[in-house]
């Protein structure tokens, strides 16, 4: 059903996205699909590494961890943006496209107020993405 799997990841916050974690390699596993872990970073340094290239040498040793813990083919996918706080909706979009992800699984949080003004990243994904967006809370 499902051969390509796009799960966004943030590196600074792994811990809170443990489920959505688990649910994209069972998903993985299940229908012998590619998960492909996404990153969106800056070209500018950061928490996560000084320049574009110590960020994807960080995701792709993640990456490799999650595929020898869920035994799934894993792919990374660093993704560079001009702004991730502004751009990021938009850069995962687009990866969805070039990378031909028949879906995506992407950690959220329970809605608050705020979510009434500006929506959330799973929520525009899910609104604008042209394939099935699995939103996974908790």
């Amino acid at each position: 059903m499902f051969s390509k799997i796009m799960m966004p990841v943030d590196l600074a916050h792994l811990a809170s996205l443990r489920r959505a974690l688990d649910v994209a390699a069972d998903l993985g596993a299940h229908y012998g699909a590619t998960v492909v872990y996404a990153g969106v970073t800056a070209q500018t340094p950061g928490a996560l590494g000084h320049n574009p290239k110590d960020f994807a040498a960080r995701l792709d040793a993640f990456v490799a961890q999650e595929s020898r813990t869920h035994g799934i083919a894993a792919e990374a996918l660093a993704l560079i943006s001009h702004d991730p706080r502004i751009d990021l909706d938009r850069t995962l979009i687009k990866a969805v496209e070039d990378i031909g992800a028949d879906l995506v699984v992407m950690a959220s949080h329970i809605p608050n107020l705020t979510d009434y003004i500006w929506p959330s990243n799973g929520g525009t994904l899910a609104a604008h993405a042209k394939t099935s967006v699995m939103v996974v809370r908790g």
